[in-house]
């Protein structure tokens, strides 16, 4: 799959192919290269992709956002969060236009909620936030979806994913806390 994928897009590039055509088997040629764990390749191909669709249609076309959602999920993949919550910070008021029961809207926002709680570094506000969040497309999925669809059992397994996350450095802060008041006085 990847050889033809790669044929496909060496032909249309030695044709002239339409941007919007060589974009998607660009988009195409990604997948086949995440089917094979290739994820650095990946990343490389997803930022390249949604440039030429923001060059080709602007921030607000679905292909963008869609482009934008794809490259948030392979920096979320290759945990480089800082760059995953840079861009989705960016692209989620686009997005929100759209409606937030909108399905790729909610996925955007469902990244943006993993980055959250995934992240070694976040804060206990992330997590809070990623919590909040989680509850939120939860109740949103459910209600667009049903309780049975794959979109919200994913959101019911990250949910207890970020509150479990939220609990554990709750509980650390909290023993520090306790730690630091034990201290007598100039002992720290």
């Amino acid at each position: 799959s990847l050889s033809v994928r790669e044929a496909e897009l060496s032909m249309l590039l030695r044709t002239n192919g339409s941007q919007h055509n060589i974009l998607v088997v660009q988009g195409n040629l990604a997948i086949a290269y995440e089917a094979l764990g290739q994820h650095e390749e990946v990343l490389r191909m997803r930022r390249k992709i949604y440039s030429g669709w923001l060059k080709l249609y602007g921030e607000e076309h679905f292909d963008t956002l869609r482009e934008a959602n794809n490259l948030a999920s392979s920096l979320l993949d290759l945990q480089r969060f800082e760059e995953a919550k840079s861009l989705l910070r960016r692209t989620l008021p686009v997005a929100r236009r759209v409606g937030t029961s909108d399905e790729l809207t909610l996925k955007m926002n469902w990244i943006y909620a993993r980055v959250l709680y995934r992240d070694a570094d976040a804060t206990l506000d992330d997590l809070r936030e990623a919590v909040s969040k989680h509850e939120e497309l939860e109740r949103t999925a459910r209600r667009v979806f049903g309780g049975a669809h794959p979109i919200t059992k994913g959101l019911e397994k990250c949910l207890r994913d970020a509150r479990a996350a939220f609990h554990a450095r709750e509980s650390d802060v909290e023993s520090i806390r306790e730690g630091v008041e034990a201290m007598p006085p100039g002992g720290a």
